[in-house]
């Protein structure tokens, strides 16, 4: 099932509700300024005490959004318990490695029922879990759902046209997401596939640093585009053998956000691709970045994961090469365009190879 049933009116038309929204970076203070903007109390949650202040002084969080002010019932808090308790619907946009530790520490504070979307887009180290599965694990008793898509905060947070995807088997939920984020700017659809939504808005942060390299190397708009195709064969090809419909990556949380990620200077993992390929090594390009860029850690996951169960990724091994290991980008290149010319599109044809 692909992305259907799109919002059909603004937030802003709704009666206001009170929401949490779990995580002051980037993605949070943008899903933060929507759900403001619509009418809604927001209950913002985030660790640092002198950034709630000034949030709450200025309606400004200048670390991760600069000059973006942060307008309506904006609640800034450090009390996650008050935050989630007060909520009907709570969003999490917690970095992928705290995530799993802060719903453990906080899972009696959530209540039987209660909507919980993840915002993360993400792989837990350990056995290879995504938010929503952590979620199902930690706080059963909730109802998760999944929001993902082709997302720039930079670009929300400035009001431009935007979709997204929740994810959720029960329709109450992805209705009453529709109902909290829809308006003018930010279109809401729906898919019923979580793991496949999920899935494909982890794994496209790693051709993000692939596509970010190829650009530092000036490479040419052909090259570029083979790389985006291949890397939605490659990624459609693992997710489905982990049970994702394949459809989910004909959507925005497939080829939708695959496009912006790859194609963008706004993208974090495109960045530190970018500088990687203009000589920098993996440390220093990160610690310039000053956030987290999610692809780093997923590429590694991903790596083993795919050689475990057997599935043909290329380009993830070439990239694990050049980020981890010793190959030139040159070298790694070379090596797939010498590799077999197999069927362009997944699920059309039979493979000829079994790698």
């Amino acid at each position: 099932m692909s992305d259907t049933n799109a919002s059909h009116d603004s937030g802003a038309q709704n009666p206001p509700h009170d929401v949490a929204v779990l995580g002051g970076g980037s993605f949070g203070t943008a899903m933060t300024k929507v759900l403001g903007e619509n009418g809604h109390r927001v209950h913002f949650w985030m660790r640092d005490q002198a950034q709630a202040d000034e949030i709450r002084k200025t309606g400004i969080n200048s670390r991760y959004m600069p000059g973006v002010k942060l307008e309506g019932d904006i609640e800034p808090t450090t009390d996650l318990a008050g935050a989630v308790s007060k909520a009907e619907v709570v969003f999490v946009a917690i970095p992928s490695k705290a995530f799993r530790a802060v719903i453990r520490e906080h899972s009696n504070d959530f209540r039987d029922g209660q909507i919980v979307v993840s915002l993360t887009k993400g792989i837990e180290e350990h056995g290879f879990k995504l938010m929503s599965e952590i979620l199902q694990e930690e706080i059963p008793r909730c109802q998760i759902g999944v929001l993902s898509g082709p997302n720039l905060a930079a670009e929300i947070a400035a009001r431009d046209l935007t979709a997204t995807v929740i994810a959720a088997k029960d329709p109450d939920v992805r209705r009453a997401v529709q109902d909290l984020l829809g308006c003018e700017y930010f279109r809401v659809y729906a898919n019923v596939d979580v793991y496949g939504v999920e899935l494909a808005g982890a794994l496209k942060n790693i051709y993000a640093i692939v596509a970010g390299l190829a650009s530092a190397l000036d490479m040419g708009e052909n090259a570029k585009a083979m790389l985006i195709t291949r890397g939605l064969a490659e990624m459609s090809r693992f997710a489905v053998s982990l049970g994702a419909n394949p459809m989910t990556f004909m959507g925005l949380a497939g080829v939708g956000d695959l496009i912006v990620t790859c194609t963008s200077s706004k993208s974090r993992n495109f960045r530190v691709g970018y500088a990687v390929g203009k000589g920098q090594n993996l440390d220093e390009a990160v610690k310039e970045l000053g956030q987290v860029a999610e692809g780093i850690y997923t590429l590694k996951l991903v790596k083993e994961k795919s050689e475990s169960i057997g599935i043909y990724m290329p380009l993830v091994r070439g990239l694990y090469e050049i980020l981890y290991g010793t190959a030139s980008i040159k070298a790694v290149i070379n090596s797939l365009m010498m590799a077999v010319q197999n069927s362009d599109v997944e699920f059309i044809l039979p493979r000829t190879i079994s790698q």
